[in-house]
């Protein structure tokens, strides 16, 4: 199999059909062998009764049907444990990521990258949307140093060695770019156009903001202190603690001097510190300990071996 598309969807009966006509359309220009591989994320639609009428036009279709919705993360993993493509491309099934952009995502790819990310440079989203988009993006950028636009993008290219590498679950395929950076593998970015929604309404609301940003923190805290938990937890433990020995000493200068201490809300503070950062430390100890004995379950994505 040379391309397998993987699109997880959630009440989209309406524009099946037309993706993937569409989709079979691009197949014809590409001369590849090619799949598509549907997840029904628990539609309470007749999504899964469109998708079976499709699979009879087109046997290349494959199908996954989720019993309830466990969300995006949740179907793209088993779409990409099901992905026999050497490429493995993604995308929303709403019609606002365009089939046409696949060719130019598997050019892209081999300039040498091995995942491939769409940038909307131009949405048609309401502002509701833009606005939180890009300062999701920016944060993004600016904390784990991956220099592309659009991390929400579904429209995506992978080689299989990356899907095969990298753990999708929670609300992680945001962050996908950044975990095979992590991993080792050239990520790079095209602009892809972009659809205002033609059919539905879209399916996240206000809680992805607060869920895109502690995911950001688990992505970071997994891509730099995964297998170092000391350096952080230490890091916070040491600035905690000299700072409380800081101001117990200078509190300390003071009783000598007959000055009394006992009330002072400084005190207080410089215990409550100490104690903070001794905590720390002792959970970065520990977060090392847990570590070294798991170290055999950590898989590092290998280009090649040579015996």
């Amino acid at each position: 199999m040379d391309v397998s598309v993987v699109i997880p969807l959630l009440n989209e009966e309406i524009s099946l059909p037309e993706l993937t006509a569409r989709l079979m359309e691009q197949f014809d220009a590409l001369d590849k062998e090619c799949e598509i591989i549907f997840i029904d994320d628990g539609s309470t639609d007749a999504s899964f009764d469109v998708l079976m009428q499709l699979k009879e036009k087109y046997p290349l279709i494959r199908i996954i049907q989720f019993r309830k919705n466990f969300g995006k993360s949740a179907a793209l993993s088993e779409g990409f444990k099901k992905a026999d493509g050497d490429i493995v491309i993604t995308m929303d099934a709403d019609l606002q990521d365009d089939p046409a952009e696949i060719p130019n995502l598997v050019s892209k790819l081999n300039e040498g990258f091995d995942l491939v990310s769409g940038w909307k440079k131009e949405r048609h989203d309401p502002i509701g949307k833009t606005i939180p988009s890009k300062l999701f993006n920016f944060t993004t950028r600016k904390l784990t140093g991956i220099k592309i636009h659009d991390f929400n993008c579904g429209l995506k290219a992978y080689r299989k060695d990356v899907i095969k590498a990298i753990p999708v679950y929670g609300e992680l395929h945001r962050y996908l770019p950044v975990l095979a950076h992590w991993q080792g593998f050239k990520v790079g970015e095209i602009v892809v156009k972009h659809h205002a929604r033609k059919y539905g309404v879209s399916k996240f609301g206000i809680r992805r903001i607060f869920s895109g940003f502690f995911d950001l923190l688990t992505v970071l805290f997994i891509t730099r202190y995964r297998q170092k938990p000391l350096h952080l937890f230490g890091f916070f433990g040491l600035i905690f603690g000299i700072t409380g020995i800081a101001i117990l000493t200078y509190l300390s200068v003071l009783w000598f001097q007959g000055i009394p201490i006992g009330h002072r809300p400084m005190l207080f503070l410089g215990v409550l510190m100490v104690i903070v950062g001794g905590q720390s430390f002792s959970l970065g100890l520990i977060g090392e300990m847990i570590t070294s004995t798991r170290d055999h379950s950590i898989k590092f994505a290998i280009k090649q071996e040579v015996d």
